[in-house]
């Protein structure tokens, strides 16, 4: 066979392979099941347009109690909730067949892989996230014998206004007995623990493993993702499965940066700073991982610090905050969780100082137009500061008060659109970045690092001027929604 003949025969036995494996693939055939479907729609469905249901703080909404055999096989919701990082506080329980332990248990964001309670874009095969982070679809099969039921609880301080949601299943004649049982669970540890890999999972039974989300949030500068991946399967004392770094299980490789892909991807990629922010997710859907007794799925939390004689160790412990969802599939019983996480250890902002954009209107030095309070109504914590200059020069000068002296990480939540421009920052004085604002869609910026910095008690001041605009973009507006300061 000639060089020509045999590239000819692969390229015709991968495009084989590959419409073998293809979704479309048995479409033509007919199905035994009946489709059903559990939503939020109006009860009053003829006449009425109440498609949503809310959930006061401390309760429960039931969002399908199903009766098996079936297969759930599509979960799309849409939330409109004012409490800042509501996507943390929002807990998301699935049972099987009647069990009293939930074989489902995390954060409703965080089972979509929108890490850090933020609203982001996810393309992926089994989960898809778009309208700005706000329309979640899940894919992933979820068979049942008996029973299905699926909880959303409200652990916040604020009234949910609407949940929508759309559950739909197949009632099956029977279920085969090969089916296992769809599971996932979050764990955090902020800050990761010293002299122990973090634990992504630890599962008893008869499964497999179909992957991960993880979310970063650094604690210092440098490169976090050193740590290499370890699966210790069926009571292994040396892990059979060891990776060669944490952005190397991932399926990227020098670093990470944003980027989507059906079965890796990293939603969130903000840089090596203090208080930068990254989620990853990589699913094995190609490459389950069988497990016949139990398996413990592990990664290091090394990489890059500057030691005390100011010399960068490029391969050391980190202690950045680290949290996770498991997914996998096995027979029941499970093991029970461990307990979920508090609502207020599942934040970030028990040792930060946050500062409302909007609680700054008042204080503020415009060169432009005057900046006022815009209410927005489902994200960004309810509202922002809104400056909306048509030309240049223009600029603003804000004063935030600092209770306690000390040296702090400096942060900047900014917004995004179509009509924003590009500005630099500078603190107390000093130039900081530089960063373009503009976007096709409303949507929150990658957060702004100022750097670290020792402030003293009292007043400060951080400033924002115009530079230019993209070419794409049709005005110079601008959007703070808070400032966080992170103590060292």
């Amino acid at each position: 066979m000639t060089k020509k003949a045999l590239f000819v025969f692969l390229c015709v036995a991968l495009c084989a392979g590959a419409w073998a494996q293809s979704p479309l693939d048995g479409m033509s055939k007919l199905k035994e099941y009946r489709a059903m479907r559990a939503s939020s729609s109006d009860p009053n469905w003829e006449h009425g347009n109440g498609d949503a249901r809310p959930i006061e703080p401390g309760q429960t909404l039931t969002l399908a109690e199903l009766q098996g055999p079936g297969r759930i096989v599509h979960i799309w919701f849409t939330i409109a909730h004012n409490e800042r990082f509501y996507g943390k506080l929002l807990v998301l329980r699935m049972y099987w067949d009647g069990e009293k332990n939930p074989s489902v248990e995390c954060p409703v964001n965080d089972f979509f892989c929108e890490g850090h309670g933020a609203d982001m874009y996810v393309n992926s095969l089994p989960f898809r996230v778009t309208s700005e982070g706000r329309a979640r679809n899940c894919y992933w099969p979820m068979p049942f014998a008996k029973s299905a039921k699926i909880t959303v609880t409200n652990e916040g301080t604020k009234r949910c206004d609407a949940f929508y949601y759309y559950i739909d299943w197949q009632k099956l004649p029977k279920l085969s007995e090969d089916e296992a049982y769809f599971h996932a669970q979050y764990r955090q540890e902020f800050p990761c623990v010293k002299g122990r890999d973090y634990l992504i999972l630890e599962a008893e039974g008869k499964g497999h493993y179909v992957g991960c989300n993880l979310s970063v949030r650094q604690r210092e500068p440098g490169w976090w993702g050193e740590g290499d991946d370890r699966f210790y399967i069926d009571g292994e004392t040396v892990p059979s499965i060891q990776g060669t770094g944490s952005e190397d299980y991932f399926c990227d490789g020098w670093g990470i940066r944003k980027l989507d892909g059906l079965y890796y991807g990293f939603p969130i990629s903000e840089g090596y700073e203090t208080n930068s922010r990254h989620t990853c997710y990589r699913f094995h859907i190609q490459d389950p991982v069988p497990f016949n007794k139990s398996i413990k799925v592990v990664i290091e939390h090394k990489g890059a610090r500057r030691m005390p004689d100011g010399k960068w160790n490029g391969y050391v412990e980190r202690f950045d905050d680290f949290s996770s969802v498991a997914y996998w599939y096995q027979r029941e019983p499970h093991k029970p969780f461990p307990p979920l996480p508090g609502p207020k250890e599942r934040l970030y902002s028990a040792d930060s100082l946050f500062i409302e954009g909007e609680s700054l209107v008042d204080s503020v030095e415009a060169v432009g137009p005057e900046p006022f309070n815009q209410p927005l109504d489902g994200w960004s914590g309810g509202a922002h500061l809104f400056f909306t200059p048509f030309e240049l020069p223009a600029s603003i000068k804000l004063k935030f008060n600092v209770p306690k002296a000390g040296k702090y990480a400096v942060t900047v939540q900014l917004t995004k659109s179509w009509d924003y421009g590009v500005y630099q920052a500078y603190l107390n004085g000093a130039p900081g970045p530089t960063v373009d604002l503009y976007s096709d869609k409303v949507m929150l910026a990658p957060i702004l690092n100022l750097g670290t910095h020792n402030l003293s008690e009292g007043q400060h001041e951080i400033k924002f001027e115009a530079k230019s605009k993209n070419s794409a973009s049709s005005g110079y507006y601008f959007g703070l929604d808070f400032i966080e300061l992170i103590p060292e």
